[in-house]
């Protein structure tokens, strides 16, 4: 008789959007599915909803549920790792979500779960850029930042599973901005999709710039400060707008201040860096970062590069835990 066929559920839980994969043991990915995440009900809701996700890409799969060997998940946090718990996340309103208990409870598996950036490093270690690498960071620019770290060929995971916050260290010692967490000064509050608006209004307060005439970000603003966005900010840089250029140069700067933390913090041989933000504009956010990175780093400057994996790198990560390639309780 020939090898019964397994396969590993991947999950990445985001405040936005919900996405499952089913993938062969090798990782190869036989189905992916994404949905709105539900923003509505109880945490019951929401566990209702990974599970028919899952039990959806079965069936359209044509496999057994029985062939399933486990479940990964790569999530927004904070979570309660060793109970497998999402607790109070600041982006969906739901409170102590019981997620490993229930999926292990339904579906016979195990399941482990993670904050979403640990579960990317995770997938870059053992799928992506990272394979040849045991001292290696994975960092998100997206709506937030965040990181994932191997040191010394170890992940690390801190007591509750919410290590290496990195969007939260300091760039800006005057604090200028507040970060979404309410702390003044974070990197994420200067170069995240929802910090870039904010510093881009700084700058054209700190001018005095008020017309679209002025300036590109305000003419496709439609005049309005408070409907600048990232997005906005760096087309009008694509498109050369002076000031769209100085404003990406100095979200650039500090960028690579906080890269220089993480350089200081964990001396990688490799850095990669996904998220909607870098993806999105990989030019305009890797070159000043390896531009200025030398004038903060005290460590020898690793290779800093755009995950190979792109947006699909927390669901590899959460497929090799489910996988069992990385085990986090032995």
């Amino acid at each position: 008789m020939g090898e019964s066929t397994s396969y590993a559920v991947g999950i990445d839980l985001g405040a936005t959007n919900l996405r499952v994969v089913l993938a062969d043991k090798n990782g190869k990915f036989k189905i992916k599915l994404s949905e709105p995440t539900v923003k509505t009900g109880t945490s019951e809701s929401l566990i209702s909803q990974i599970i028919e996700l899952i039990e959806r890409s079965i069936r359209q799969a044509n496999i057994k549920t029985e062939e399933i060997i486990g479940i990964g998940i790569g999530s927004i946090g904070p979570l309660d790792m060793k109970r497998g718990w999402l607790l109070n996340p600041p982006n969906i309103p739901f409170r102590d979500v019981p997620i490993v208990p229930r999926l292990e409870e339904h579906f016979g598996v195990p399941a482990t779960l993670l904050n979403d950036c640990t579960t990317a490093v995770i997938g870059e270690k053992y799928f992506g850029a990272g394979k040849e690498h045991d001292n290696l960071v994975y960092i998100t620019i997206s709506t937030g930042i965040g990181g994932g770290a191997y040191v010394d060929g170890h992940l690390l995971l801190g007591k509750d599973g919410n290590a290496v916050e990195v969007g939260h260290t300091v760039v800006d010692a005057e604090g200028r901005l507040i970060c979404g967490c309410g702390k003044k000064g974070h990197w994420e509050a200067y170069c995240s999709g929802t910090g870039i608006p904010k510093l881009a209004r700084l700058i054209l307060e700190k001018k005095g710039i008020k017309g679209p005439e002025e300036t590109l970000i305000l003419k496709m603003a439609k005049g309005d400060p408070s409907k600048i966005t990232a997005k906005i900010v760096f087309e009008a840089a694509k498109k050369r707008d002076k000031l769209a250029l100085e404003i990406v140069d100095l979200i650039g700067r500090y960028n690579a201040a906080g890269i220089a933390n993480v350089i200081d913090a964990y001396d990688p041989s490799l850095i990669t860096i996904g998220g909607s933000v870098a993806l999105y504009n990989e030019e305009l956010i890797l070159n000043p970062i390896r531009r200025y990175v030398i004038e903060y780093a005290i460590n020898r400057i690793p290779e800093i590069i755009i995950t190979p994996l792109r947006e699909d790198v927390v669901l590899y990560g959460a497929v090799a835990l489910a996988l069992g390639l990385e085990r986090i309780f032995m």
